[in-house]
């Protein structure tokens, strides 16, 4: 009779033991032992038995069906996980603290039929009056109060033929007793993943979980995490202003090229359709140091403000500060004006701001960075009818970058009526000359 034990296994060569050592006495890896739930049977020695030999299909033969859909009526949710939800997927949204994921899985529970909400951070009167302050209405939202994941698998088996979704707050909080382990622990949130994976793929039921993240920005818990589900997809905005901005990073049933936003109202998060001029300021003014650019996320483009400020260092290393863009990015650009276009930035301190709190990490914002630092320096502004796109080569050239077609209409479509790309300018300093100098 096959029965569960708790073992000690190495990450690295797979040594087994029955307790914890700081040092694998096999391979010499230290602190590689990672709390595991391991299947055997009475009276063997965890003897493989009952293999079936399973017949390879061959890749010509196998047949194409379209996948399945479920809308969360949520539109740019849905465009971010590629149409909706598919039975049996299980999707893990994570973010930082306050940014949205508990108010968006009440929204999505609003829409979907029967739900089980599990939640092991809150209790149901804080959902409940979360729910209240969205207008969130549905009589068929589940709420279960737990943190043991065998007593939410069950919960969920009981009730699973009319369960349109199971949605768990979060996998940190939830452990199982087969280990020893702490709630949040390597072990315990790799066993929990698993047991909701099994759980959804056969009932074919879709599961939403939520993951904490660490300082440096990433998931907390093991790596193996964002590989055991079949969607990552993650919140990005500065929580204390109005956008977010919802990227898949995995998605096994669609692309990862989408990209969903919203804007926080009192009501919840609401979709935003019409992105013209959204991270841009509400009037726009010559003013030295700012230049529009425009961004492809997904299959739709952006409008983005880059603003820059130029000043005399007092300093025997000056400042480079940049919000929204990589600062090694910003290094690159600076080396270039210098040593492509002749402008001393080496001796000057510079900040560069994306305006709106998004993140860039598109090379075709480089040209108007560039074009940005340039006019702070010599206190000239480009024409608020411009849009600069194009990426910046070491050797100061302007490259083309993919989607010119669709950023030049939408820019027209939005006013402007300068677009400054590889097509006009080949060259940087060529692109200074002529808008600045």
């Amino acid at each position: 009779m096959a029965k569960l034990i708790s073992k000690y296994i190495c990450q690295q060569c797979g040594y087994e033991s029955t307790k914890w050592m700081g040092k694998c006495p096999d391979c010499g890896t230290w602190n590689s032992f990672v709390e595991s739930v391991v299947e055997t049977k009475s009276g063997s020695k965890n003897k493989r038995s009952g293999s079936v030999v399973i017949t390879p299909q061959n890749l010509t033969e196998v047949k194409l069906s379209k996948t399945p859909r479920t809308s969360t009526k949520i539109s740019e949710l849905d465009r971010v996980l590629g149409g909706g939800i598919v039975n049996g997927q299980v999707t893990l949204i994570a973010g930082e603290p306050g940014i949205g994921k508990s108010t968006i899985l009440l929204q999505v529970a609003d829409n979907m039929g029967k739900i089980l909400y599990v939640s092991g951070e809150e209790s149901a009167t804080q959902i409940k009056l979360r729910a209240e302050r969205l207008g969130i209405k549905s009589k068929d939202i589940q709420l279960m109060e737990s943190t043991d994941i065998d007593s939410i698998v069950e919960t969920a088996e009981s009730i699973k033929s009319d369960l349109g979704l199971l949605i768990v707050d979060s996998i940190q909080t939830v452990s199982t007793s087969d280990l020893t382990g702490l709630a949040g622990s390597v072990g315990q949130v790799r066993e929990s993943a698993f047991r909701l994976v099994k759980f959804a793929k056969a009932n074919g039921i879709p599961v939403i979980v939520v993951g904490h993240v660490t300082k440096q920005g990433s998931v907390a818990g093991p790596s193996v995490l964002a590989h055991i589900v079949d969607t990552v997809v993650w919140f990005e905005g500065d929580k204390n202003l109005q956008y977010r901005l919802l990227r898949a990073m995995k998605n096994r049933f669609g692309s990862t090229d989408e990209v969903g936003i919203f804007t926080m109202e009192e009501k919840g998060l609401m979709c935003v359709e019409e992105t013209s001029k959204m991270f841009l300021s509400d009037e726009r003014k010559n003013v030295a140091g700012s230049v529009t650019t425009s961004i492809m996320e997904g299959t739709r483009p952006i409008l983005i403000e880059v603003q820059s400020l130029v000043v005399t260092s007092k300093l025997a290393f000056p400042k480079r500060v940049a919000q929204g863009v990589d600062s090694k990015r910003i290094e690159l650009i600076l080396a270039i004006l210098q040593r492509r276009a002749g402008i001393p930035v080496g001796d000057y301190d510079v900040y560069v701001n994306v305006v709106g709190g998004i993140v860039v990490k598109d090379p075709s914002a480089d040209l108007a960075i560039a074009l940005s630092v340039a006019s702070s320096y010599f206190d000239k502004p480009v024409s608020k009818n411009t849009v600069a796109v194009g990426e910046v080569d070491l050797l100061g050239d302007i490259r083309p970058i993919r989607g010119i077609e669709k950023i030049v209409k939408d820019a027209k479509r939005q006013g402007f009526s300068n677009i400054v790309s590889n097509t006009d300018f080949k060259y940087l300093t060529d692109a200074i000359k002529a808008l600045l100098l």
